[in-house]
C-alpha cells in the first residue's frame, strides 16, 4: 500500500486596441521530478516532431473565444451578431448527428478540426507577444491560441495571458464558486444561492486551508512540486497582466459592467487580482464536479432500514443487496478479459457499522441569518435603472449564471472508444474519446497548445487551471478520461458529547476523539448581494455554516442505539484537490511520457477518481486513478461506520487528511486489450460500484455492442469508430436494451385492442429502425418515429412504478428511487447544465426492469433481483400491468410529455431533447440536435512513434 506520496492534484479576433476603441466609442454613445530532476527551463531544445501527421482531430463547441465586451454583448442581443470564433465549432459538431452514416476518414474534418501542432504560415490570424519570451499565435479558422515560449516561465505566462483573453469572466466566476462566494459576485438569483449552498459544504476552506495546499505541494512533492508552483505563479502572472491591460484598454468582458463591478462610462471599478490560492479554489470545483466518488452512506442506511422494515432483517437485506448491484455479473466492464481488481467489497462480517435509529435522522442545517430577498420564499425583484440601450440585457441572469444542481445532482460524463492495432485497417490503434462536461457558453474547457521547455501538448484544460493540457495529445500519444466515481468518500459517526459532562443532544457541537470531548470547528461564510443589471434579485444576505471534525464535515445528526451522533463526510481528496497537478505535468512532458507504461505511472499521480485512456502508434492502455483509501478490515464502505481508530482509514492523519492508499497494482489497468470502452461504467470485476447504477443495462452497452461488432468485422478505421460513437449518441438506451423484453411480454398473447395494437406496432417499427432519437434529415427538427419516441418517454416512468411499487410498497419504492432515479431521458432536467444537457441514460431503472422481465419470461438471469416484481412474477399479470400503463402513455399528448420551456414550445419533441449551451455570459447560441456525446472530443490514429 502507499502513503500519500507527493503528487499535484491540483483569438483571429479584432486587435485589442481596435476593440478598445470600439468600446470607448460605444460607451460614449451609450453615456492560474518528483521522480527525477526536471530539465532546465532556460532554453528550449529542438522540438520533437509531430507523429500524428494529419490523423489527429478534435472539436470543442461552441468556439474558442469565450469573451465578449459590453458592445459585443449588446450587438449580439440587439442584432444577433457574435464575436469572432465564439461559435464556429458549433455547426460541425451538430452536423455529425446527421452526417455520420456516410463518414469517411477523408471527411472527418468536416465535423472536427485538424489537431496538428502549430499554425501553417498561411493560416496565421494574429500573433501576440505579451513578453519577449513567448508568442500567442491564433489560427484563422478557429482562433485557437498556440502558445510557444523560449523559457518555462514565458510559456506559462503566455498560457495565463491567453486564458484571460478567452475566459476571464468564467475564471473569475469559478474562483468565486470555489470560495463559496458566488452570490456576492454574480447576484442573489435563487439558482446562484442553491449552487453555492450545494458546493461550499463539499469543500469549505479558509484562506489558510488553500495556502496549506500550496505549501504541501512545495514542500512534499519534490522538484516537480516546486516546478508546478512556479508554473502556477507564472500562469497567474500572465492572467493578471491581461486583466490589467484589458481593464485599462476597456476591452474586458462586458459582464463586469452588467454585474456592477465596473462603470461603463467612467471605467471606475476593479477586476480583483488573481492569486495562486484562487487556482486551488478552482481545482476544488473541478474535483467536485468531475473527480469525486462514493458518499451517500446515510441514504443507503435509510433505504436498507426500509427494506428490513418491509421484509424483515434477513430477507430485507437480501432484497436491498440485489438492488445495490455492487458487483453485478451482467454489467458492462471496461476491462473485459476477466481480470479482477477487488476494492470496497462487501465484507463477510461487517464491523463498526453505525446505523441510525429509525426516524431520527436530521440533515445538518446550512443557512442562517437570512435577510432581504434571502428570507423570501420567492425572492423579490428590484431592477436597477438602465438606459434604453441596456434594457435588452436587464435580468439576463435572473435564473442564475449556472444550474442550481450543478454540484448536488450526480452527472454522467465522458466516453471513450479505443481499438488495438490488431483490429484496425492500418495496424495502428484508433481512439475516439473525450470528456462529457456539459454545454456552456463559454465552455468550461479551453482549447490551447502549449510548447515550451519540458512542455509539448495540445488539447483542453479547465479554464483557470490551464498551466497544463489536461486532456489532449502529445508529440506521439494522445490521452483522455472519463469520470470513474469509485468510492473515495466515507461517512463516519462521531459520538457527541458536552464539555461539562452534561448529557449530549443531537445538536451538541463537541464530539469524542481519542477519548477526549473536543469542539467541532465552525466554518462560516457571510454572503450579501445587491441587484445589478444582469441579476434583478433584490438585496439580501445570509450566513453559511458548517462544522468540521477530524473525520470530515458534519452532514446529518441522528440517534444510533439511542445515543446522539453526528454523521460526517470524509473525502480522500479533501485538502488535496490540487495534488493532481503532478500527474498533469507529467502528461505534458515529452521527456516523461514515452509509452503506455510511463503514461500509467503519470496517471497514478492523479488523486481524482478518473478512468484514463492512452493511444499511440503501437499501444492502447487504460488506468483508473484515485486516492483509494485503505479501509480497516471488515468496514463496509456502503454504510456509516463509527469514528474510532479501529474503523478509520489505515495510517489516517486528520491534521492534513492523509492516509494509506491502495498501491498502483491494485488499480484497474490494462495494456492492449482488444478494445476498451468507457461511459462511466464499471471498471473491472470485483471493483465494487460506488452507487446503485452499475446494473445489467448501462449506457456503456451502447458502445460495447457496437465496438464488439466492429472488431468482429475487422479493419476498424477512424471513421468507422466515430460512426459507432455517433450512432450510440442518438440511441435510446431503453428502446435498444429493454424494449425487446417489454414487447416479448406484451406479445405473449395477442393484442386485440386496436389502440394498443397501433401503439405496439409503432414501438416495433421504431425498434426495427434502431430506436434512434434523430432528426429525419439535417435541419428537419423532426424525429423519425415521433409517436414511438413519445410513447416510450411517457410509458417508462409509468411501467416502472406499475411493475415495482405494488411489490416493494410505497416506503421502500420511495427509498430506492431516491437512491437511483427511474429515468434519465434526454428531455429531462438533469445533467451538468440542467435540461438540454446532452448527457442522458446513465442512471435509471432499466437494469432492474430488464432483469425482472427476463425472470418473468423464464429466461436466464445472472445476479437476479431477490424477488420478481412485475405482476408478482406471473406473466399474465405482468402483461396486464404493462398494457394498462401503455394505454395511458399512448393517450398522453405531446404537449404533456414535452411541456415546453423558455427554449421550446410545448409539444416540440425535437426541441425538448435539443442541446442548448447554458449562457454563463452574455452570448447565447441556438439549440442543436441532441447527442449523447463528449463535449470535447478527439479522433486519433498515430502512424509513427519516436
Amino acid at each position: 500500500m502507499r502513503q500519500r506520496i507527493p503528487r499535484f492534484r491540483v483569438r483571429s479576433r479584432t486587435s485589442e486596441p481596435a476593440r478598445a476603441a470600439g468600446v470607448l466609442a460605444a460607451t460614449a454613445a451609450l453615456a492560474a521530478g518528483l521522480l527525477m530532476p526536471l530539465p532546465q527551463a532556460a532554453a528550449a531544445a529542438e522540438p520533437p516532431a509531430d507523429h500524428c501527421g494529419d490523423q489527429c482531430s478534435d472539436i470543442l463547441p461552441p468556439g474558442a473565444n469565450g469573451s465578449a465586451t459590453l458592445v459585443e454583448i449588446l450587438g449580439h442581443r440587439l442584432l444577433g451578431t457574435k464575436p469572432a470564433h465564439s461559435d464556429d465549432q458549433l455547426a460541425p459538431y451538430d452536423a455529425l448527428s446527421s452526417g455520420y452514416g456516410s463518414l469517411t476518414d477523408a471527411g472527418l474534418n468536416s465535423y472536427f478540426q485538424d489537431a496538428s501542432f502549430g499554425v501553417p504560415a498561411g493560416q496565421v490570424a494574429s500573433v501576440t507577444r505579451p513578453r519577449g519570451d513567448v508568442t500567442i499565435t491564433r489560427d484563422k479558422k478557429n482562433g485557437v491560441p498556440h502558445i510557444k515560449g523560449t523559457t518555462r516561465y514565458g510559456t506559462e505566462f503566455g498560457a495565463g495571458y491567453a486564458a484571460g483573453q478567452d475566459r476571464l469572466w468564467l475564471i473569475d466566476l469559478f474562483r468565486h464558486i470555489g470560495r463559496g462566494e458566488l452570490t456576492p459576485f454574480a447576484g442573489g438569483a435563487p439558482a446562484n444561492q442553491g449552487l453555492e449552498q450545494s458546493f461550499w459544504p463539499q469543500a469549505p476552506y479558509t484562506e489558510e486551508d488553500l495556502q496549506a495546499q500550496v505549501d504541501y505541494i512545495l514542500t512534499k512533492q519534490g522538484a516537480r512540486g516546486k516546478q508546478a508552483m512556479e508554473d502556477a505563479q507564472a500562469y497567474v502572472d500572465g492572467l493578471n497582466a491581461y486583466r490589467v491591460q484589458a481593464k485599462k484598454g476597456r476591452y474586458f468582458p462586458g459582464e463586469y459592467v452588467l454585474t456592477g463591478k465596473v462603470d461603463a462610462i467612467t471605467n471606475i471599478g476593479e477586476i480583483q487580482p488573481f492569486k495562486v490560492t484562487d487556482l486551488i479554489a478552482l481545482a476544488s470545483v473541478v474535483g467536485g464536479l468531475f473527480g469525486g466518488g462514493g458518499g451517500g452512506e446515510v441514504e443507503s442506511a435509510l433505504s436498507l432500514l426500509a427494506a428490513q422494515k418491509k421484509y424483515g432483517v434477513e430477507e430485507g437485506t437480501k432484497v436491498w443487496e440485489s438492488f445495490r448491484q455492487r458487483n453485478d455479473p451482467e454489467t458492462v466492464r471496461t476491462i473485459h478479459d476477466g481480470s479482477s481488481f477487488p476494492y470496497a467489497e462487501k465484507p463477510a462480517k461487517p464491523r463498526g457499522m453505525a446505523m441510525p435509529d429509525a426516524g431520527t435522522v436530521e440533515r445538518e442545517p446550512l443557512i442562517f441569518d437570512r435577510t432581504g430577498a434571502a428570507a423570501q420564499k420567492t425572492p423579490a425583484k428590484d431592477p436597477v435603472r438602465a438606459s434604453a440601450e441596456l434594457r435588452k440585457l436587464q435580468g439576463m441572469h435572473d435564473d442564475g449564471v449556472l444550474p442550481e444542481d450543478l454540484f448536488s445532482a450526480k452527472k454522467g460524463m465522458s466516453n471513450a472508444l479505443l481499438v488495438s492495432g490488431e483490429h484496425t485497417a492500418s495496424g495502428n490503434p484508433v481512439a475516439v474519446f473525450g470528456p462529457q462536461t456539459g454545454y456552456f457558453a463559454p465552455q468550461l474547457l479551453m482549447m490551447q497548445e502549449l510548447d515550451g521547455p519540458g512542455i509539448k501538448a495540445r488539447g483542453v484544460s479547465f479554464a483557470g487551471v490551464g498551466m497544463y493540457i489536461q486532456l489532449g495529445r502529445g508529440v506521439d500519444y494522445s490521452w483522455s478520461a472519463t469520470s470513474a466515481g469509485q468510492d473515495i468518500t466515507d461517512t463516519y459517526a462521531v459520538e457527541l458529547c458536552e464539555p461539562n459532562g452534561a448529557a449530549p443532544t443531537r445538536q451538541s457541537t463537541h464530539y469524542r476523539y481519542k477519548g477526549a470531548c473536543v469542539p467541532m470547528e465552525k466554518l462560516e461564510k457571510r454572503n450579501a448581494w445587491k441587484p445589478s443589471l444582469a441579476d434583478s434579485t433584490a438585496a439580501g444576505s445570509y450566513r453559511l455554516q458548517v462544522f468540521r471534525t477530524h473525520y470530515g464535515i458534519v452532514t446529518h445528526r441522528a440517534l444510533s442505539d439511542g445515543e446522539p451522533i453526528a454523521y460526517t463526510s470524509l473525502r480522500s481528496t479533501y485538502r488535496h484537490e490540487a495534488d493532481s497537478i503532478i500527474g498533469f505535468q507529467m502528461f505534458n512532458d515529452p521527456g516523461y511520457v514515452k509509452d503506455a507504461e510511463s503514461f500509467q505511472r503519470a496517471a497514478d499521480h492523479i488523486g481524482y477518481a478518473f478512468n484514463w485512456f492512452y493511444a499511440d502508434s503501437r499501444d492502447i492502455a487504460y488506468y483508473n486513478s484515485g486516492s483509494n483509501p485503505v479501509r480497516a478490515e471488515g468496514v463496509d464502505a456502503s454504510f456509516p461506520v463509527r469514528a474510532e481508530d479501529a474503523y478509520a482509514w489505515k495510517d489516517f492523519d486528520p491534521a492534513g487528511n492523509t492516509a494509506a492508499y491502495t498501491p498502483m497494482n491494485e488499480h484497474p489497468q490494462s495494456v492492449n486489450q482488444d478494445y476498451y470502452i468507457s461511459w462511466n461504467n464499471k471498471q473491472a470485476d470485483d471493483y465494487s460500484a460506488a452507487d446503485f447504477s452499475f446494473g445489467a443495462v448501462h449506457r456503456g452497452d451502447l458502445l460495447d455492442d457496437r465496438v464488439k461488432e466492429l472488431i468482429g468485422d475487422g479493419k476498424v478505421t477512424r471513421a468507422s469508430l466515430t460512426q459507432a460513437m455517433a450512432e450510440a449518441a442518438v440511441a435510446d438506451l431503453r428502446g435498444e436494451q429493454v424494449l425487446p423484453e417489454l414487447l416479448k411480454v406484451i406479445r405473449s398473447q395477442p393484442v386485440t385492442d386496436p389502440h394498443l395494437a397501433t401503439a405496439v406496432q409503432q414501438l416495433e417499427a421504431w425498434q426495427k429502425a434502431g430506436t434512434l432519437r434523430n432528426q429525419t434529415a439535417a435541419g428537419s427538427r423532426t424525429y423519425a418515429h415521433t409517436d414511438a419516441v413519445r410513447i416510450m418517454d411517457a410509458w417508462w416512468p409509468l411501467l416502472v412504478e406499475a411493475a415495482f411499487k405494488p411489490g416493494l410498497g410505497d416506503e421502500l419504492y420511495t427509498a430506492l428511487t431516491g437512491q437511483l432515479g427511474v429515468d434519465e431521458a434526454p428531455s429531462a432536467a438533469h445533467g451538468p447544465t440542467g435540461a438540454h444537457a446532452g448527457s442522458a441514460f446513465q442512471r435509471g431503472w432499466w437494469g432492474y426492469v430488464d432483469k425482472d422481465l427476463r425472470a418473468v419470461l423464464g429466461q436466464e438471469v445472472k445476479g437476479p433481483l431477490a424477488r420478481t416484481y412485475c405482476g408478482g412474477g406471473e406473466l399474465t399479470a405482468c402483461r396486464d400491468a404493462l398494457l394498462a400503463t401503455l394505454v395511458q402513455a399512448a393517450a398522453e399528448p405531446a404537449t404533456a410529455v414535452y411541456p415546453g420551456d423558455e427554449h421550446c414550445k410545448a409539444g416540440d419533441q425535437w426541441c425538448a431533447d435539443a442541446i442548448v449551451h447554458r449562457a454563463v455570459g452574455g452570448i447565447t447560441h441556438q439549440p442543436i440536435q441532441w447527442q449523447n456525446r463528449p463535449t470535447y472530443q478527439q479522433v486519433v490514429e498515430f502512424p509513427s512513434h519516436r
